[in-house]
């Protein structure tokens, strides 16, 4: 039994126009799906893709905390020029700099309409095959602890830990990379940026989230109520969702 990353969900006040953003920054499109807007290749909505990390934006009522996210994504560059012609796309399409204590560093930070920072990273040759998103970064506070716990959980596999990071990805080495970067930010607020994970078909998803359990998540109350996912923590409090079949 194993679980795989299907989506990065989103929470916004406007989801439809963060949707938007998404689709024209990665070349996507955003399809309308129930009260969500879900970003994914274009060509028809296919979700979930069995190929890229696609992402799901959801309608929540309050702002966004004043507080840097625990996860972002990392957006792949093919060189200088088109780093600079993406930095200056993303700007005239709602992004904005921001300063999340990076320093001089080749690559930029931005933030989408409704603040979440993202990076557009220099051309690296380790990102060359993973699409417009290289990587969801997630901070935490034990890159070792976050492998064990990410590489039971799921069927991607762990390419690197060290003290300060931790790398998974896809075991058919497609998608984008997830990595675990140790930081000394705490959570001081609920995730506006998680993961989402699926069964395969054939599984039990009750089954995989007890599973999840005994490697050390917790249940998530959000006030869900009755629905068909389940809600849940990592050993660190990171948020995710393990969803239903479709």
């Amino acid at each position: 039994m194993a679980l795989r990353p299907v989506q990065v969900s989103i929470k916004a006040l406007d989801p439809s126009a963060v949707g938007r953003f998404w689709a024209a920054a990665l070349g996507w499109s955003a399809y309308r799906s129930g009260v969500t807007t879900y970003v994914g290749p274009a060509g028809g909505l296919v979700r979930p893709d069995p190929v890229v990390v696609g992402i799901d934006v959801v309608p929540v009522p309050e702002l966004r905390p004043a507080v840097k996210n625990r996860t972002h994504l990392d957006l792949a560059t093919t060189s200088p020029a088109h780093q600079a012609e993406l930095v200056a796309r993303l700007t005239e399409l709602g992004a904005g700099p921001v300063d999340v204590g990076q320093g001089e560093v080749p690559w930029r930070c931005l933030a989408d309409p409704e603040g979440n920072e993202f990076c557009v990273l220099e051309p690296r040759e380790v990102y060359r095959d993973t699409g417009p998103i290289a990587a969801v970064v997630v901070d935490c506070a034990d890159p070792r602890a976050m492998a064990r716990f990410w590489g039971a959980a799921t069927d991607w596999t762990v390419h690197r830990v060290t003290d300060d990071l931790a790398v998974l990805r896809s075991a058919e080495g497609t998608g984008p990379y997830l990595e675990f970067l140790r930081t000394p930010d705490v959570r001081t607020a609920p995730d506006r940026v998680r993961l989402d994970l699926l069964p395969y078909p054939g599984d039990d998803r009750a089954a995989e989230v007890a599973r999840l359990r005994s490697l050390g998540a917790a249940d998530l109350d959000l006030g869900q109520g009755d629905v068909p996912w389940a809600c849940l923590t990592d050993p660190e409090g990171h948020e995710f969702c393990v969803l239903a079949l479709p």
